[in-house]
């Protein structure tokens, strides 16, 4: 018999939680109405003619915003079964598994973070975004920049799905697998949340005692995804250990990855009003004014925003990566400081798909708190293990994709390898958006619109310099190359002359 589970939320503030709409509840049915029979319909995909040899097609990823990339980078590295056999080999073969395959990336830029639709009481139109996302791997739409007044239409569609997102596989993972099965279409969807566990538990003996951490978005951690599947795992696989749960909603973190100028911006140096991120004054992340040198926060270049006193500050906002991190890992090993015997912090799911890119950054801060001391006394150490191993669920999801295609017998033989790659960008066309001074949906806007009133909020436009943050091409080209240079080739390919002022080459 398992022993007892656990589960700690760091949640300051309360979210409520809406019933996961189906595709048979009315407004989602609107949606539905327009996708699979309604050929008027921009959102009209037709799925009687959908191809039934799909080997060659390429494989669909969608995440919030660039975060996603993560995941695609782990799959197009994967090296664990011989290519000739498919049969698992420790090492793999020399042979990149997906070597012959390609994909379809799509960052719904525009309307993330997608973990604060939750906590805005707005999942209803988070699962709509959810099966637009969908629907554009399904479909053949696309427009070749934001100011293109026509949309492209010859865009293949997916042999398979991967959500990318974890917030997306919380919420919407069933509301997709409900939808393919009303346009019947036999499509595999994986999500990151099952994958991740199952990564965790690789690191720890069916009879230990220990904490997991979660890192994940607001919309993540409310959801209880990675609670449940924890508790899933724990029961399928008899684990007779104790594993108690501490999860941190990184709120603002996966926002300031992406330059989401509601969580920062480099052309500012003093507080500005749309900021949303944690602050001394936060209803879900108080920055505690007590434990200043806990956070060591930076604040060169700009990096703390603030008003009065830095020693003593009336008024403070992050605004770097770096000071996000701190805050929340902080913010974590305090919710372990504070619990009643906290057993010792093994792993850390990394709970958002954005959170790869800064793995290095994570480890550093974690051990700088292992060392910290006050007074001549380690004030983390009791709690934490001294190697906390960091879990990329992306790893798992390489493994199930393979395996899926491997016994669906959907692997490609072809030689077509050219990856494309698409953002959301809001649809200046559409009278009924509202942006900001930075050219983006105002806060108000992208979480008060409603489900149920179809209409094209965005665009989805090839990836370019025109529609990425400097930072962020700068930040792919280093932490994930390869697939840059997928990126790279497909933007070199794909520009049209008459949009290059949108289109700058990466």
């Amino acid at each position: 018999m398992r022993k007892s589970y656990s589960v700690l939320l760091y949640i300051e503030s309360t979210f409520i939680i809406l019933g996961l709409c189906s595709c048979g509840s009315p407004k989602s049915e609107t949606l539905t109405t327009a996708i699979l029979r309604d050929t008027n319909s921009y959102f009209y995909v037709n799925v009687e003619n959908y191809p039934k040899n799909r080997s060659a097609l390429p494989i669909g990823i969608f995440d919030s915003g660039t975060g996603g990339l993560t995941v695609m980078d782990a799959v197009v590295k994967f090296d664990s079964f011989d290519n000739s056999t498919g049969i698992r080999k420790t090492g793999g073969d020399g042979i990149p598994d997906f070597q012959k395959e390609w994909f379809i990336y799509l960052g719904d830029q525009a309307n993330m973070p997608y973990g604060n639709y939750a906590a805005e009481n707005n999942t209803e139109l988070l699962l709509e975004h959810i099966i637009k996302n969908v629907q554009f791997l399904l479909g053949n739409k696309y427009y070749q920049a934001a100011e293109s007044p026509q949309f492209q239409s010859d865009k293949l569609p997916v042999k398979s799905i991967v959500i990318a997102c974890n917030t997306a596989t919380a919420f919407g993972k069933e509301t997709i697998e409900s939808f393919l099965r009303e346009a019947k279409l036999d499509i595999k969807v994986i999500g990151v949340i099952g994958a991740g566990v199952r990564g965790a538990f690789s690191h720890i003996q069916p009879e230990e005692n220990c904490s997991i951490g979660i890192m994940a978005t607001a919309g993540t951690v409310s959801s209880g995804g990675y609670v449940q599947a924890i508790d899933q795992y724990i029961s399928s696989m008899n684990h007779n250990g104790n594993i108690t749960v501490f999860q941190q909603a990184g709120i603002g973190l996966a926002g300031a990855i992406d330059g989401s100028p509601e969580y920062i911006s480099a052309t500012v140096t003093l507080p500005y009003a749309e900021y949303r991120g944690p602050s001394f004054n936060h209803m879900a992340a108080v920055i505690d004014k007590n434990i200043p040198d806990r956070y060591d926060f930076s604040w060169a270049d700009n990096h703390i925003l603030f008003t009065g006193n830095r020693e003593n500050p009336e008024l403070i906002q992050l605004n770097s990566v770096e000071n996000y991190i701190r805050y929340h890992i902080v913010s974590l090993l305090e919710q372990l400081r504070k619990a009643e015997e906290a057993k010792s912090l093994k792993v850390i799911i990394l709970g958002c798909t954005h959170y790869p890119f800064y793995t290095s950054q994570i480890q550093s801060e974690l051990q700088r708190l292992y060392d910290y001391k006050e007074n001549g006394q380690l004030v983390y150490r009791p709690f934490m293990g001294e190697n906390i191993v960091l879990v990329d669920p992306a790893l798992n999801t390489a493994k199930e994709l393979y395996e899926y295609l491997n016994e669906a017998q959907l692997q490609n033989d072809s030689d077509i390898h050219k990856s494309e790659f698409y953002i959301s960008v809001p649809n200046v066309t559409n009278p009924n958006v509202q942006m900001d001074d930075f050219g983006n949906f105002t806060y108000e806007y992208k979480y008060g619109r409603w489900a149920g009133n179809i209409q094209e909020y965005v665009k989805r436009v090839p990836f370019s310099r025109g529609t990425l943050d400097a930072e962020i091409v700068r930040r792919l080209s280093r932490e994930i190359p390869v697939v840059y240079q997928l990126i790279h080739e497909f933007n070199q390919s794909n520009i049209k002359t008459e949009y290059s002022s949108d289109q700058q080459r990466l």
